[in-house]
């Protein structure tokens, strides 16, 4: 059975890896082929320079994933057949015989911090090599590694006595761990909710309340008019890491707040503003966040629950050459190796989760439509495309596996089918 299931996930792993790179091919050719030419619904909004820039930048960054792709399946072969975990798991055994929990975490940090020096070179290039060249980068080394350091601290206090307790449950529980491990993931995501935008993101940005005038009176009349009750309008020092310019709503319940990036503002008009952010509360009437909550919330059940039925099968660690010795396998070797392997079996699923967030996408952007000037949406989109440097012309397969977004003419012409309309209350 061993061999059996090496041979499967070596082919999954070939077909998964060949897929994307045949999909990244197609995409940087796609793009390169209509970089001289801005499509005719954008002729009129974008100068060829910009579209030609988003063109380079796009083929810059899937370069730059196609190393990143080759780095990433080496290291998981190394880790898997390659005998790297397993000579983790010998040398922290012999510091920690009983397998419990420091051993876990012990492990759990090897892998951690191999997995990140192996992409520190692919960040450090896409921040100060692309990112950068195309005008966009505004981060210094200090700041760089000041943001390494605060997420380091933030991963050994939250993240480890969060393995703990999951270490904890798998051993205590008996055979039903699984679904305690569940309910343990469920609220620790819900609290990370509530928490992240009063405690957490202000470790790394600040947020200062967004001043008087036409954007706020604009911004409070929709929030006034659709229900919508949060914690405070803010602007974001986006500006200090990146040219890029968003908009979001954070946090659950009465922690909701809404930011703007400074990049944002400083690019769009009161009304363009107000669209922007029409199109992100639509995510919230639509019930697009509970939905996704649901779904992942299951997705994670299946995938516990799953795990609890494979975690005492010898084949799952010799096929995966973890255990072959006669070692007896442990809970943090089950979780490691199934978190490894599962991104391969489930590449396939992709494409659907693209398709419904593009659902999502083109239902927020109605509602943004029927609460505002769609032409003001267009607008802003169309700004943000030449901004943010976002090709106008994805090659359609690429874009139907991967995109979480509709292509930019599909989404122009969605909203343009409002122009004319009615505004709907909320």
């Amino acid at each position: 059975m061993a061999s059996v299931f090496s041979a499967l996930f070596l082919v999954l792993l070939a077909l998964s890896s060949a897929l994307r790179i045949w999909l990244a091919i197609r995409q940087m050719r796609h793009v390169a082929a209509h970089r001289d030419a801005v499509p005719s619904a954008f002729a009129e909004r974008i100068a060829l320079a910009d579209h030609r820039k988003a063109a380079d930048y796009t083929v810059a960054k899937l370069r730059l994933g196609l190393f990143e792709l080759t780095a990433d399946t080496l290291l998981l072969l190394a880790l898997t057949f390659g005998g790297l975990l397993a000579a983790f798991d010998h040398f922290w055994r012999s510091l920690f015989p009983a397998a419990g929990i420091p051993y876990g975490l012990a492990l759990f940090a090897s892998v951690g911090l191999t997995g990140f020096l192996v992409g520190l070179p692919f960040t450090l290039w896409r921040i100060f090599g692309i990112e950068a060249r195309f005008g966009f980068n505004k981060m210094t080394p200090a700041l760089f590694v000041t943001d390494l350091m605060k997420q380091l601290v933030l991963t050994v206090l939250i993240g480890a006595p969060l393995i703990a307790l999951v270490l904890w449950l798998m051993e205590a529980m008996g055979r039903f761990w699984w679904f305690d491990v569940w309910l343990t993931w469920l609220a620790f995501n819900l609290l990370v909710l509530i928490v992240y935008p009063t405690f957490i993101a202000p470790l790394f940005n600040k947020f200062t309340p967004l001043a008087d005038g036409e954007v706020k009176q604009r911004v409070a009349a929709l929030l006034e008019r659709c229900g919508f009750t949060s914690a405070g309008l803010f602007v974001m020092d986006g500006s200090k890491r990146s040219a890029h310019g968003n908009a979001y709503f954070t946090g659950f319940g009465k922690s909701k707040r809404i930011v703007f990036f400074d990049t944002l503002l400083d690019k769009l008009t009161p009304t363009e503003t107000e669209a922007v952010l029409a199109h992100e509360l639509g995510h919230y009437k639509r019930r697009h966040i509970a939905k996704r909550i649901a779904v992942m919330a299951a997705l994670a059940l299946a995938v516990l629950w799953l795990l609890g039925q494979l975690i005492d099968q010898p084949w799952l660690y010799a096929g995966l050459k973890v255990g072959a010795d006669g070692t007896a396998p442990n809970t943090a070797m089950a979780l490691i190796l199934f978190s490894l392997v599962l991104p391969v079996f489930a590449f396939p699923l992709a494409p659907l989760f693209s398709w419904l967030s593009r659902r999502h996408e083109f239902e927020a952007d109605a509602f943004a439509a029927q609460q505002t000037d769609a032409r003001a949406l267009i607008s802003a989109l169309v700004k943000l495309y030449r901004d943010n440097a976002a090709t106008l012309t994805p090659d359609p397969l690429y874009s139907l596996f991967y995109d979480s977004h509709p292509p930019a003419s599909q989404r122009i012409a969605h909203l343009e089918s409002f122009v004319h309309k009615e505004p709907i209350p909320c």
